[in-house]
């Protein structure tokens, strides 16, 4: 199987496992013609449909354009890994904000992950959801670095975690290359697509509408904003841009402060349930904490997900299936006969300092970006917290609009070399422990 292009044109999924697990779904009428409604969000990830079905909840009519499938961004290919916290350290935080506005930005991430597993037993959403999360360094610095943050944060924001030891490590991960892990378990991991689906069908049994197949092409700004696609448009009360990545022109002043970057994901061959379980005896997911990461799972069907291989340019690596292998097998050596049977590829964002991104572009258009990886759960809370502010709670939303941002440096020209050449620094220190 070739590799798959970093974006496909149509409506089609990107080929996945998780696409190819799934059965189909009938595409959703596209737009046409002109409509008014009270809110209506761009993009029909993760973030998106949380807006929509926490309005919904709310008793506001919500009209949601997706310019090609619900989940076909990163809210359908990604690791699936759902932990608490945002792509920044708490520490980080702590530097932009302070250490109050940083307890109450982790506390909300919290309450992201409940809300998550809410929804999940409340609208019956099947989306093999498994509790337990592991961080793994592989170096004395990685180690030393991960054990501080742990203690702060059970220390100082009474988050419970568990610090393993090599040897209590091995006793449910079957790898040689870490040095222990700090286990989280109210994180967990669940199959990424179905989880964006059946957010979507929740959304629908509320009345939201969905138009897929709908890219926008224009916001127009004023006091009642409107999305305009080639075939329609939709005038509202508030709009949401919830693109992320994939904006392309829509809003120029949050593009410029995120960067789109690739990231890749291989399944493997089937390995049987008893092969697979030997891997991980606990069913965790694991993600160690270098620049240039792994992130691995077990599928429900037995396969090893496996992830990583971030790409900071426009391209795709080169010989990805052959890289891909080559690192499942560094951490998992008994798996040397085994290879990926498919690999994939998309893009997430991320912002300068990793913070999330959310706030209001005018008084009545709203945004939610920067999940830098780690958006899962946060981009629940993200859907929450701007509904919310719709309905006049500007309180959390206010907390994350003290987040500062930078643009990134050079322009559209120069910002993405210059990234790469900043990234190459961090895995050579890496490489170097």
């Amino acid at each position: 199987m070739s590799e798959p292009p970093m974006s496909l044109a149509g409506q089609a999924h990107a080929p996945s496992w998780y696409a190819h697990s799934l059965p189909d779904v009938p595409l959703r009428m596209a737009l046409r013609g002109a409509h008014a409604t009270d809110v209506c969000v761009l993009g029909a990830g993760y973030t998106g449909l949380s807006a929509a079905l926490s309005l919904a909840e709310r008793g506001y009519r919500v009209t949601v354009l997706e310019a090609h499938r619900v989940g076909w961004g990163a809210s359908g290919r990604n690791g699936g890994q759902a932990i608490v916290g945002y792509g920044c350290e708490v520490g980080t935080l702590e530097r932009l904000v302070g250490n109050a506005d940083a307890r109450q930005l982790f506390d909300f991430s919290r309450e992201g992950m409940a809300l998550l597993r809410h929804r999940l037993q409340h609208y019956a959403i099947d989306c093999d959801w498994r509790d337990g999360h592991a961080s793994v360094p592989i170096s004395p610095r990685q180690e030393h670095s991960l054990r501080a943050g742990m203690d702060a944060l059970v220390e100082r924001y009474d988050y419970p975690l568990q610090w393993w030891d090599r040897q209590q490590l091995r006793g449910q991960l079957d790898s040689p290359r870490y040095r222990g892990a700090m286990f989280d378990a109210a994180s967990g991991h669940l199959q990424p697509l179905a989880f964006a689906q059946g957010l979507a069908r929740a959304a629908e049994s509320l009345g939201v509408i969905i138009h897929e197949a709908s890219p926008v092409v224009e916001l127009v700004r004023g006091n009642r904003p409107q999305l305009r696609t080639a075939s329609g448009s939709v005038t509202a009360n508030q709009v949401i841009i919830a693109g992320n990545a994939w904006l392309q022109g829509i809003a120029p002043e949050l593009e410029s402060r995120i960067m789109p970057v690739g990231t890749y994901i291989g399944a493997s061959a089937p390995l049987g349930e008893e092969r697979a379980r030997a891997l991980i005896r606990n069913d965790m997911a694991v993600a160690d904490v270098s620049w240039a990461l792994d992130y691995f799972k077990l599928s429900a069907d037995h396969r090893l997900l496996f992830g990583g291989r971030a790409s900071y340019s426009a391209l795709p690596p080169p010989n990805l299936r052959r890289v891909m292998t080559r690192r499942m097998h560094q951490v998992f050596p008994q798996l040397a006969d085994v290879g990926m049977e498919q690999v994939w590829g998309g893009y997430v964002d991320i912002t300068r300092n990793r913070a999330p991104h959310w706030g209001r572009l005018t008084p009545n258009v709203y945004f939610a970006q920067g999940f830098s990886g780690h958006g899962v759960a946060a981009t629940g809370l993200a859907g929450a917290v701007i509904a919310e502010a719709i309905a006049g709670q500007n309180e959390r939303l206010d907390v994350f609009e003290r987040i500062p941002h930078g643009r990134f440096p050079g322009g559209k020209l120069l910002r993405t070399p210059l990234l790469v050449a900043a990234m190459s620094w961090y895995k050579l220190r890496d490489v170097l422990g």
